[in-house]
């Protein structure tokens, strides 16, 4: 007489149910996010200052690339919540490690190019970035980058 088989089956079906639950909430929050390329095909680089023009921005958008796939490839380990925080509500700039870097800043970051001591300094080359409803400033930090243009301001109604 096998027992336990019936709960071990049990549970493969709630980790079944509960996975696709997780897929289904994300799939109807990204529906109302818009999604843009930062930089468009040239990405996180110099002369960004107009790419914001005519574009409308929203809390939750996505700035880069991160389709549903993409997302999954990127965070193995994700599960409800984390796909939730950690994929879908991030800003996703793409660039050469070596060479640039994000920084979020003030107005004031934004329009002196500068980044205060402490500032979180992304330098991945694929980072992730939460856009929230307000004015967002992001530059680069090395020197000379943001004076030629490697910023950008994006408002998020």
């Amino acid at each position: 007489m096998a027992q336990g088989s019936g709960s071990a089956g049990g549970a493969t079906r709630a980790l079944g149910l509960g996975t696709l639950l997780c897929l289904l909430l994300l799939l109807a929050h990204t529906a109302d996010a818009a999604t843009y390329t930062v930089g468009d095909s040239g990405g996180w680089t110099f002369n960004m200052a107009s790419w914001t023009r005519g574009k409308r921005f929203r809390a939750g958008d996505v700035l880069g690339t991160a389709s549903l796939t993409s997302l999954l490839e990127d965070n193995h380990m994700c599960i409800c919540m984390y796909i939730y925080e950690m994929c879908v509500l991030r800003a996703v700039f793409r660039y050469s490690r070596s060479v640039h870097n994000v920084v979020p800043v003030s107005a004031a970051g934004y329009n002196g190019c500068s980044a205060p001591r402490g500032s979180r300094t992304y330098n991945s080359g694929n980072d992730r970035i939460t856009l929230a409803r307000g004015r967002n400033y992001f530059i680069c930090s090395i020197a000379g980058h943001c004076q030629s243009g490697m910023k950008i301001a994006v408002v998020a109604a």
